[in-house]
């Protein structure tokens, strides 16, 4: 009644708790210890333990020694199940569980294999004087590791041997084990370690174990003793890196950097020539957006595909020299250092645009609210702090939380050299930096520029019946300073909320939403330089002084006119004239 009532409590392993595996891992070992235990309470006790298998509850210390304990008690049994039979061999099988007993003659011992497919499948049936115990544990859940992580959802086989003589001990002295792993998800196996679990370390250890890489995907393991023996396994990720850039992004960021660069050199200079602080204060802002946008827009063209790719791509030989368990089930390459450097400041340039289009908008609406030209000195330390300083800390507490020399995809991706944002499965994940770090932040700053831009454009658009303008006229300015404005406060980026929220879907719209994002925001430098510089009155006398320069620079040349001659004799003689004498 114990044993049956046990396995139907243990039914639903996702819903028990650590105190109910605990004491359900008691009950199965008390039973499987009992004297004179009948053939159905051990199947009954033995169903248990494979439910137990599945259980979801976190571990604890005490668990974990009970379900060490058990795995003890599981190999006594699998050894002395046959001769409590009186049988030649015995099996229990369960769904994540299978005990397998075996008795054979002595002289017959070389040469025993037990072989495990989808089930497993035992080979000797000769009356015995020596007993053969096998335990197939279809995961690891009774063999809790500290040296080794697991990252995936991967079950790891663990595979009991045990050999029992009559009358005298039998210790084996060579014991081969061949596993064939399976590949998960997009991965290729990096490396993998013969162990056994060593009770008296607590954990997995490889001592008297060694590996051998065999053909056709088998890994080979040989030990010198008998005990719960796994093959722990690391895989490494196949990245699809991504493809360079196209003619679109090339075109539009190189139009992006030249009217940038344009713009830094025509705004400073202007301001040295006027020579006033309201000058400086406004061009420290406008300089301020442009110089941050044309060092993300240089970065991300010469720097966003990783330079990684050639040597990641690479196949390596699986390492069959040292016998050493691997951290994780996940390898991830050491950070080399460029491809992080490139996402951090892709990071800091394009977060201090954007904190520098809200000071840009909010000092314009000071300006237009107070009707004043110019703001006090005190803004311009004010505003320099919270342009550049935001930033700098956003992207300081982004590395310092998620950044790790031996984990960098924890930061970044892989891929190509920009935050990280996706889990294993290839889903948006809001834990990851790319959300907290950038687009929630980006987010709250273009909420607020947007704010700012309806407040400006009401303002703006106010009308006054006093003036003669006409209507055409003054809407056509009114709506291209709105426009323009809206270029400097970085508006066109929330198309990019519009491409994340329809990634998954491969329609049109995606399409629509991906190449005019595209096209908005890697020529926003570009129109920065038209709608601020190009055409302000300053720029357009600077244009027509170099165009005048450049027409009016005489070159002399052909000043004077040589005649050549040369006089038919036996000597060759070559003589010059100016003409500028017959001239004259």
């Amino acid at each position: 009644m114990l044993a049956a009532s046990a396995q139907i409590l243990t039914s639903r392993p996702d819903e028990l708790t650590a105190e109910n595996v605990t004491i359900a891992v008691e009950i199965a070992n008390t039973l499987l210890l009992s004297p004179n235990v009948t053939e159905s309470v051990r199947v009954a006790a033995v169903a248990t333990v494979s439910q137990l298998l599945n259980a979801s509850a976190p571990v604890n210390t005490e668990e974990n020694n009970a379900a060490l304990s058990l795995t003890v008690t599981l190999d006594q049994l699998s050894v002395n199940q046959s001769v409590d039979l009186n049988t030649s061999q015995s099996q229990v099988v369960q769904p994540n569980l299978v005990i397998q007993s075996a008795q054979i003659p002595a002289e017959n011992t070389q040469g025993v294999q037990f072989t495990s497919l989808t089930e497993a499948v035992p080979g000797q049936r000769k009356p015995s004087n020596v007993s053969l115990g096998f335990v197939l544990y279809q995961n690891d859940h009774f063999f809790r590791s500290r040296l080794y992580r697991r990252q995936r959802s991967t079950s790891i086989r663990v595979l009991s041997a045990s050999v029992k003589g009559q009358g005298r001990a039998v210790v084996p002295q060579h014991v081969e084990m061949l596993f064939r792993p399976t590949i998960i998800g997009n991965t290729t196996l990096y490396d993998y370690a013969c162990v056994f679990w060593d009770y008296s370390l607590g954990d997995w250890s490889t001592q008297g174990c060694t590996k051998v890489n065999a053909s056709d995907g088998v890994l080979r393991c040989f030990c010198n003793h008998t005990t719960n023996f796994a093959a722990l396994m690391s895989f490494r990720e196949n990245h699809e890196y991504a493809e360079a850039l196209d003619y679109i992004s090339i075109a539009g960021l190189s139009l992006s950097i030249i009217g940038l660069i344009i713009t830094i050199i025509h705004r400073i200079r202007e301001s040295f020539q006027r020579k006033t602080e309201e000058s400086w204060n406004s061009t420290i802002v406008l300089v301020s957006i442009c110089i941050s946008l044309l060092a993300f827009s240089i970065t991300f063209l010469f720097g966003v595909n990783n330079s990684n790719e050639a040597s990641s791509t690479e196949a390596e030989a699986i390492n069959t020299e040292t016998n050493t368990i691997p951290d994780s089930d996940v390898h991830t390459e050491p950070d080399h250092g460029p491809c992080t450097a490139v996402a951090a400041l892709l990071h800091f340039f394009l977060l201090a645009t954007f904190v520098w289009n809200a000071v840009f908008g909010t000092q314009l609406m000071l300006l237009i609210q107070k009707i004043r030209r110019s703001l006090p000195s005190s803004c311009t330390f004010l505003s320099v702090t919270i342009g550049w300083g935001i930033p700098a800390v956003i992207v300081a507490i982004t590395l310092g939380v998620t950044y790790r020399v031996n984990a960098p995809l924890g930061y970044r991706r892989e891929e190509f050299c920009w935050l990280a944002a996706l889990d294993r499965d290839g889903r948006f994940d809001f834990g990851k930096p790319m959300f907290w770090g950038f687009l929630l932040p980006v987010g709250l700053v273009l909420i607020y520029n947007t704010v700012l831009l309806f407040l400006f454009a009401l303002k703006t658009c106010r009308t006054d019946p006093k003036l003669n303008s006409t209507r055409r006229t003054s809407l056509r300015k009114k709506f291209l300073i709105s426009f323009s404005v809206a270029v400097l406060l970085g508006l066109s980026w929330t198309l990019g909320y519009l491409v994340l929220s329809t990634s998954n879907e491969q329609g049109t719209a995606q399409l629509i939403f991906s190449i005019i994002f595209c096209l908005c925001t890697t020529t926003q430098g570009f129109q920065i330089f038209i709608l601020f510089t190009a055409r302000t009155r300053t720029f357009k006398k600077a244009v027509l002084r170099s165009i005048e320069c450049i027409s009016s620079a005489s070159i002399h040349l052909h000043n004077r006119k040589y005649i050549l001659r040369k006089d038919q004799g036996t000597q060759s003689t070559e003589s010059y004239k100016d003409m500028t004498h017959d001239q004259d």
